[in-house]
């Protein structure tokens, strides 16, 4: 049965946030609050949790996660920017937006595109998960909580309890964070290419 926090929306509580490290880094796989949807986060090394994962939203093999980041200095350890690059993207972290970089050597193999080499980071604006990734003090693998049967993510904290109440092991809920999922941009190339059109503003990359 998966443990309910209700966390505060702008001031998360530390005792909450840190019963939640506690079980990720007992390998558990939790849900959490993001600027654009609720998301399913485990460690980035715990295969384990990415088998859930899979097995909640159903995907295949060639589903690649996101790799979600405290800061720019803990993004620039996992993904290469080039100076041009670099001045975009800052420019609009923290955000609604998920890039595509080349990936450095540290980067996880599983977040990996097996033939491009690349990887997708973002770094979320919102204080809850703001507050789990500073108390980690590392980064999460994560996807959006779009379930196979449902057309747009779930909303509702206690909803989620309730669908997934056997097979997540937290749901942190600190109000609704919206249906919108991230804009997605290519910067592999070097030049942007708007993958997915959501909740940050893709004009600016136009």
């Amino acid at each position: 049965m998966a443990k309910y926090f209700d966390v505060h929306p702008e001031n998360p509580q530390r005792r909450v946030i840190d019963q939640a490290v506690q079980i990720l880094g007992d390998g558990g796989l939790i849900v959490y609050p993001t600027d654009s949807c609720f998301a399913l986060g485990c460690l980035p090394g715990d295969s384990r949790g990415v088998d859930r994962i899979r097995s909640i939203r159903q995907l295949d093999s060639r589903h690649h996660f996101t790799l979600v980041c405290r800061d720019f200095a803990q993004l620039g350890q996992f993904a290469r920017i080039d100076n041009t690059v670099f001045r975009a993207v800052r420019a609009a972290t923290p955000g609604s937006y998920t890039f595509i970089l080349p990936a450095t050597k540290e980067a996880p193999r599983r977040l990996l595109h097996p033939k491009r080499r690349t990887i997708g980071v973002r770094i979320p604006e919102h204080p809850v998960a703001q507050a789990l990734l500073a108390a980690l003090d590392g980064p999460l693998l994560s996807s959006t909580l779009l379930l196979p049967d449902q057309e747009e993510p779930l909303t509702q904290g206690w909803e989620i309890k309730e669908r997934l109440d056997h097979v997540v092991d937290a749901v942190l809920d600190s109000g609704d964070c919206g249906t919108v999922p991230t804009t997605v941009v290519d910067f592999s190339q070097g030049e942007a290419e708007i993958v997915r059109r959501g909740a940050g503003d893709p004009d600016r990359f136009a």
